[in-house]
């Protein structure tokens, strides 16, 4: 008697373990699920990309600041030392005015 009760309860748990487990990998095979994971993952890539570029800048500055020492070359500490920048004409053509008979509106009716 007992060992009819043992194994009956035994089938029960099984039964309810493996209808639990069904029931979740079912929960995660759904559109919305499947859409969440997706996004996460596209959410971690996103930051594993962004430390990647951050670590290429900091060694890219390194670098730079190491090649500068080695030819000698030292940016101005004082960015009045620099040349002010000079302005050139755009080949020839004069300074655009705005014409009052001409709209540029897009928006209006044709």
């Amino acid at each position: 008697m007992f060992r009819r009760a043992f194994w009956f309860s035994a089938g029960a748990a099984a039964g309810v373990w493996a209808t639990n487990k069904v029931h979740r990998k079912i929960q995660q095979l759904t559109p919305e699920s499947l859409a969440a994971q997706a996004a996460n993952k596209a959410i971690g890539a996103g930051h594993k990309l962004k430390d990647f570029a951050l670590d290429v800048r900091a060694g890219m500055a390194q670098r730079e600041e190491e090649l500068g020492e080695v030819l000698g070359m030292h940016p101005p500490a004082d960015p009045a030392e620099l040349p002010a920048p000079t302005q050139r004409a755009a080949l020839g053509r004069p300074p655009y005015t705005q014409h009052p008979d001409h709209s540029y509106n897009r928006n209006e009716d044709h």
